[in-house]
């Protein structure tokens, strides 16, 4: 029998290779991008002409001499790797040395460079296979531009099989908008079809960057934190050639706070590891686990975590576009970033005094300017005004003030002053008691309920309660959860348990029927102890329902909407 089996032809090898790396507009600009980033540009000019099929990238890096341009384009070069021993310490953006030989097995590709202190630039043309067909020296600043024409030009199919341009260039937004995210300090000009389609200006933290690329998102609606991790304790023995772990990893985390700013769907989770916008499922549910009973229904938070790690700790050879990795120690990160969202939502002295611009606020106040400088109580280092039962253990501390309406107390703190809703400030506390500390009590006599179906029943034992027949239609519960035992209503509340969800609806229930009502009295020291048990909590900004809790009034907001602001004379009227 003869064999069916023959080597492929080295166009087709080609062909096939460039497939799996250049597969749309987008990919080019990605390729060409992170090209741009790993010569440290920082400021990238991105032009294309999709109807042309021709896409051109200028930056400011270092820029390549002629010898490394004759061989940039050829299979597998790269300047990023030399051994199969730095698989493991991988700290570029690109390194698998295709993208550039793939172009030109698709496109026509020109390269024109010249390196930072170098004298002359050159411009070079390369055909198929990445051989140079041109070499010229031409006058361009340091750095390097490469324009791609003609882009599957001989692939008329995979042209047709493209989604349209206008989607193209959705896909090219989304690209940059990606990678900007990563790279917070770039400067970035997009054109298209000779004209300006949009810019990024650069910015010193990805949350300062980020309403750029989401508008209706403010300053104000996100928090911010950078933290410095220990790596894994078994690092350095992931792999036979890995290198030392680095002393720290970091983690930066922008986080949309949950009583401010969410989304309809969860488009907005988005991790990136070293640079690189990755699709990790299991961070990005340990995200969304993060954010569980802090926003309203089918609603998602806006969080971007970026971690930059030891390179021993990643695998970036799971898929050819480098979007997919495969990541060591993946349940110690997954709680890091838990600890680390906790820490971005609770309320201490560092983000007690926040900017007042939120939607709701700036439109209560018509104070949507920039925060002023405006101090109406300054404090005096000499002046003590604690006594020694003053529940103000710190100058940012929460201190109760009055009660309005039997609703709502107002808080003062040094910097301003909050509205907290009681009932549902209580009802976070008491969630989270019954998170950690879910208690079942027997009770006696036992709570007689009439008329259960087999599913109410099915669902009380579910979550832990005894119950037995009593008699024709009638059941007997025997133990209940803590909270309720001394409440009037028990019967009610158990009947609403009754009704589906798991442990965690079922303990919201709880904690919403057990928590102080509004239109309650209470004294002065009953509404400290609940403001100082809510600052504690993990997420003290919304309720387990995702209500917020509190509306902040800054001091110099007051100022501004009290036009406080003295001048002599013209303050007089004078």
């Amino acid at each position: 029998m003869a064999s069916t089996i023959q080597a492929l032809p080295t166009e087709v090898v080609y062909l096939i290779t460039a497939g799996e790396v250049i597969d749309s507009l987008a990919s080019v600009v990605r390729e060409l991008v992170e090209n741009s980033l790993d010569a440290g540009a920082t400021r990238i000019v991105v032009s294309l002409w999709p109807q042309q099929w021709r896409i051109r990238v200028a930056d400011n890096g270092c820029g390549m001499n002629l010898d490394d341009l004759q061989q940039a384009a050829t299979a597998h070069s790269t300047s990023k790797i030399r051994s199969s021993a730095d698989l493991w310490k991988i700290n570029s953006l690109g390194f698998r040395g295709e993208a550039l030989h793939s172009l030109t097995t698709l496109a026509d590709l020109e390269i024109l460079s010249r390196p930072l202190g170098g004298n002359l630039g050159w411009r070079i043309i390369y055909g198929n296979g990445g051989k140079v067909v041109q070499v010229e020296a031409t006058a361009i600043a340091p750095g390097t531009v490469v324009t791609v024409s003609h882009l599957f030009g001989n692939c008329s199919s995979r042209r047709q099989g493209l989604p349209t341009t206008a989607q193209q260039m959705k896909a090219v937004q989304a690209t940059i908008y990606q990678i900007a995210l990563c790279h917070p300090r770039v400067t970035w000009q997009i054109w298209q079809n000779d004209r300006q389609w949009f810019t990024i200006s650069p910015a010193a933290t990805t949350g300062q960057l980020l309403p750029q690329i989401l508008p209706q998102v403010r300053q104000g609606d996100l928090q911010e934190i950078k933290l410095e991790i220990p790596n894994p304790l078994n690092s350095s023995l992931l792999t036979p050639n890995s290198p030392l772990p680095t002393p720290n990893s970091s983690l930066n985390l922008v986080v949309g706070l949950p009583d401010r700013t969410h989304r309809h769907r969860p488009d907005w989770v988005r991790v990136a590891i070293n640079g690189r916008m990755v699709k990790t499922p299991e961070l990005e549910q340990t995200i969304l686990s993060a954010f569980h009973r802090t926003l309203p229904r089918d609603r998602y938070p806006i969080c971007f975590l970026h971690l930059a790690i030891s390179p021993n700790q990643i695998n970036w050879n799971r898929n050819p576009a480098k979007t997919e990795i495969y990541l060591n120690e993946i349940i110690y990160w997954q709680e890091q970033i838990t600890q680390a969202i906790n820490q971005a939502l609770s309320i201490s002295s560092n983000n007690l005094k926040e900017a007042v611009h939120t939607t709701r606020v700036s439109k209560l106040l018509k104070a949507a300017e920039a925060k002023g400088g405006y101090n109406f109580n300054p404090q005096n280092p000499n002046e003590n005004h604690k006594t020694p039962n003053s529940s103000l253990s710190t100058p940012n501390s929460l201190k109760a003030v009055a009660q309005v309406s039997n609703t709502y107390i107002v808080a003062e703190h040094s910097g301003g002053m909050w509205l907290v809703e009681q009932h549902i400030a209580h009802e976070r506390v008491l969630y989270e008691q019954l998170c950690d500390d879910w208690q079942l009590v027997p009770v006696e006599p036992p709570i007689i309920l009439y008329q259960l179906s087999p599913a109410q029943v099915l669902q009380l034992q579910r979550i832990g309660l005894e119950i037995e027949p009593f008699g024709e239609q009638l059941w007997a519960v025997r133990n209940i959860p803590a909270p309720l035992q001394q409440r009037d209503d028990c019967a009610e509340a158990i009947l609403e348990l009754s009704w589906g969800g798991d442990l965690q609806t079922a303990q919201v229930a709880v904690a919403c029927r057990s928590a102080i009502r509004n239109g309650t009295p209470m004294n002065q020291q009953e509404m400290q102890t609940l403001l100082d048990n809510w600052q504690r909590t993990r997420n003290p900004r919304t309720c387990p329902h995702g209500r917020p809790i509190y509306l902040s009034l800054e001091e110099s907001a007051l100022a501004r909407f009290f036009r406080r602001n003295w001048v002599i004379g013209k303050s007089h009227g004078i």
